[in-house]
């Protein structure tokens, strides 16, 4: 049987204290940095109900299953019909620019609750490595329209 004893002074319990704290403080800052949110405090939309949570947050009723799902590679630099499109994207906050050369995923999904509209309106979420980098709201039909992603007021 082995008896280890230790004479620990003071001083080095406080520095031990000391590094564990700034440690514990490290580790949290590089939590926050690999989850990954974007500059309004959305965070990553790689589920069907974090997707849908977004959109709910932003007013739309939307069916929880997407219509369609897309993948594309955003060209670069942005040619058309992306240059125009990414009009109405800055309007809202987005820039396709950030994402050229990207592979990006389009989710479309059937909205319930356009104001005037009960049929026939698409909201369309596009992501980049799970962030929203685009989207919009499509009323089709002979008076069709595409607009932002806020809900109409």
């Amino acid at each position: 049987m082995f008896i280890w004893t230790a004479k620990l002074k003071k001083r080095r319990i406080l520095l031990g204290l000391v590094l564990v704290v700034l440690l514990a403080a490290l580790l949290f800052i590089l939590a926050g940095f690999l989850h990954k949110s974007t500059e309004d405090g959305v965070g990553r939309l790689d589920t069907e109900e974090a997707r849908v949570s977004y959109l709910q947050d932003l007013g739309w009723q939307v069916n929880p299953e997407p219509v369609t799902t897309l993948q594309l590679q955003l060209p670069d630099p942005l040619t058309e019909p992306f240059v125009t499109y990414n009009v109405l994207q800055k309007k809202q906050g987005f820039d396709l620019t950030d994402s050229a050369g990207c592979r990006v995923t389009r989710y479309t999904y059937m909205v319930t609750n356009y104001p005037g509209h009960p049929d026939g309106v698409q909201v369309n979420l596009y992501l980049c490595e799970g962030l929203p980098v685009a989207g919009d709201v499509m009323v089709t039909g002979a008076n069709g329209f595409q607009a932002g992603l806020a809900f109409p007021e």
